[in-house]
């Protein structure tokens, strides 16, 4: 009951000649401003946001996202210019390397080829198992040619999300496209 109901009641008892009449002292809380009926609401909803904003950072932050803006980004590396790799610092693999040379001279020169009426080739795909130096090979035609060498993993384009994978294969070759003539070589397509 509130004490605007008790004054009433009393009120209304003591107007009855048949009751007895009880003494009281009403005094009225007066007004609230609705600001300050406000206030509490206010602050639990801020305080909300705020865990709720923490939250979302500690979980980027633990899953390795702290750059959401990046989230498609190619996570391409882009060999050391200082570290030059050649055909010298390849061991064995001869027929390979005298194939890959040839890719190397088109690098260099490609007017010369142009001129006989070849074509520079678009592509190079390397096979064989693990360790048997297809990324050294790769490194050392981008050092002979001197051109930049950029490197991602096949499986940094599949994800989750739609959109992702292709969002990142656009950005491997604008990164290339920046630096032309370069060499992409993507690791692990399995």
């Amino acid at each position: 009951m509130f004490y605007e109901d008790v004054g009433q009641k009393v009120a209304e008892n003591n107007d009855n000649p048949d009751n007895k009449k009880i003494e009281y002292d009403y005094k009225s809380g007066g007004q609230t401003s609705w600001i300050m009926s406000m206030l509490p609401t206010l602050l639990m909803i801020g305080l909300m946001i705020v865990f709720g904003i923490f939250i979302m950072r500690r979980m980027n932050s633990a899953m390795g996202t702290d750059k959401t803006m990046g989230f498609g980004k190619a996570k391409v590396k882009k060999a050391d210019d200082k570290k030059k790799t050649t055909f010298a610092d390849v061991a064995g693999a001869d027929e390979e390397k005298e194939e890959m040379q040839e890719i190397v001279e088109f690098l260099k020169d490609p007017k010369k080829f142009s001129e006989l009426g070849a074509h520079i080739p678009k592509g190079v795909l390397l096979v064989g198992p693990p360790g048997t130096g297809k990324t050294l090979l790769a490194r050392a035609v981008a050092g002979e040619a001197g051109v930049p060498f950029f490197s991602i993993s096949g499986s940094d384009f599949v994800e989750m999300f739609v959109g992702v994978g292709a969002s990142r294969v656009r950005d491997l070759f604008g990164e290339a496209k920046k630096n032309a003539p370069a060499i992409i070589f993507i690791d692990e397509i399995d």
